[in-house]
């Protein structure tokens, strides 16, 4: 471990899966950068991809993050940029795989060969009926359900890993490091830990590492997108710059983005940033530390900079979180437009039609959802009464059912409604609306000694 006595720099460079291509480019080659984190996951994604595994054994990882790698590998090289990013999703041999033929493909035999560290010890499907069976129930953390009610269901389950074995990868040179199910805030203070050599209980220094991680891990949400406050006036959002963060030994950090690229950043927009996802603010909980969020410090330190301090933070729990997605019936979803005069009532009217169609073919649902998009979609019945004089209204109706006939029924009763119900309708494109399998969240916690002595890492050279 090395001991950094000055600020070292951790850009982000996508906040989900499907984030702008070119901002982990931007980022590399903008200007000067020490880390560059990449956060590809979100709940229901582990479940896609452990399906798209189940067809494909080469798949289940985030598959735009190797060309992107292998644009980038170069300019990592040249100028010492490394590499931490949760795309390995489900299948970390076959990223890593991927990612060495790129790096081999790109990089010159004479050059520097880039080392990729990735990490195991995530993915729990295979172990669950032996977990289960030695009296780890797993518990719904919101009904208290054991997990048994539903386990010949589950289509993954992945407990959340700290920064700890993303360091051990550092620690041996890893230019790429590559999780599973990593959280999210550990992409960017495992480098802090790793840089300034701070000891597993120095909560304080930690919980400072996960607020930066926490603004960084949403990409330009931080740096002025999807912004409330003044968002009209935030300039050039089309080259919007994505965060970095620039961090201290004595875990005080400013944020800012790199010179000439679009968006703000201030301390009005990292507020909105730190209330992302927030459950109670003092005890904001990671394997590695619980953070006290109500002990930020926020300071305007010139433009586009803002000083984070003051954190604080408590030991870490004796439980790891476990996100686990299961089969939970399916659903349909299907659209009508109709048109003015009285697009509302018009609306409203093919709801209960095709409500009352169902009925009388005896279909069973769990839920019948209707939303009139452009007035309701939003805030539901907070919206109150639509005005009739709307140009136009898009019925939206969703139904969810353990029986798959029933959905399949009612993806048929949606077009008849365009000559036997109410008039001036139209928008029905795309033909039948689609049957799908509907994957519910289980969080659940498991003792951490279940897990830890599992996580090991493995770094290989190009």
């Amino acid at each position: 471990m090395t001991v950094q006595r000055g600020p070292i720099r951790i850009g982000s460079g996508q906040g989900f899966w499907g984030d702008r291509p070119d901002a982990p480019i931007e980022q590399v080659r903008r200007g000067p950068l020490d880390y560059l984190m990449m956060d590809y996951l979100a709940e229901v994604t582990m479940s896609i991809l452990q399906k798209q595994r189940d067809r494909d054994p080469t798949q289940g990882y985030a598959r735009d993050f190797v060309p992107l790698m292998a644009e980038l590998f170069p300019d990592l090289l040249r100028n010492r940029v490394r590499v931490i990013s949760n795309a390995g999703g489900v299948n970390l041999e076959g990223c890593r795989d991927a990612l060495l033929e790129a790096a081999r493909s790109r990089v010159g035999k004479s050059d520097e060969r880039p080392r990729v560290g990735i990490v195991f010890g995530d993915d729990l499907l295979g172990r669950l009926e032996s977990l289960v069976e030695q009296g780890h129930e797993l518990r719904h953390m919101d009904t208290g359900r054991p997990l048994s009610d539903v386990i010949d269901r589950v289509a993954s389950a992945n407990v959340y890993i700290g920064a700890r074995p993303i360091v051990q990868a550092l620690e041996r040179g890893a230019t790429v490091v590559v999780t599973g199910r990593s959280t999210d805030t550990a992409l960017t203070y495992a480098p802090m830990i790793f840089e300034f050599g701070w000891a597993p209980d120095q909560w304080d220094f930690l919980a400072a590492g996960v607020v930066a991680g926490h603004i960084n891990e949403c990409g330009a949400q931080a740096s002025g997108g999807n912004c409330l406050v003044d968002w009209d006036t935030i300039p050039d959002l089309a080259g919007i710059g994505y965060p970095i963060v620039e961090a201290y030994p004595d875990g005080s950090f400013v944020v800012t983005k790199h010179q000439g690229t679009g968006g703000r950043i201030d301390p009005a927009i990292i507020k909105e940033q730190l209330l992302y996802e927030m459950g109670d603010p003092a005890e904001y909980i990671t394997p590695d530390v619980v953070a006290d969020f109500t002990t930020i410090r926020l300071d305007d330190d010139g433009p586009d900079r803002v000083r984070v301090s003051g954190v604080r933070g408590r030991p870490r729990t004796g439980m790891l979180k476990v996100s686990i997605a299961y089969s939970a019936g399916w659903k349909a979803v299907g659209t009508l437009v109709y048109a003015w005069p009285d697009a509302v009532r018009k609306a409203r009217a093919a709801d209960q039609v095709l409500r009352e169609r169902l009925h009388r073919l005896g279909l069973r649902f769990e839920e019948v959802r209707t939303e009139l998009v452009g007035w309701s979609s939003t805030h539901g019945h907070l919206a109150g009464d639509p005005p009739d004089d709307l140009p136009e209204v898009q019925l939206r109706i969703a139904v969810r059912s353990e029986d798959r006939a029933s959905v399949e029924q009612f993806s048929r009763e949606i077009a008849p409604l365009i000559l036997s119900g109410p008039p001036s309708v139209t928008g029905f494109a795309g033909g039948r609306p689609r049957v799908q399998e509907i994957m519910a969240f289980w969080p659940a916690l498991i003792d951490r000694r279940q897990i830890e002595p599992d996580l090991h890492v493995e770094v290989t050279e190009a």
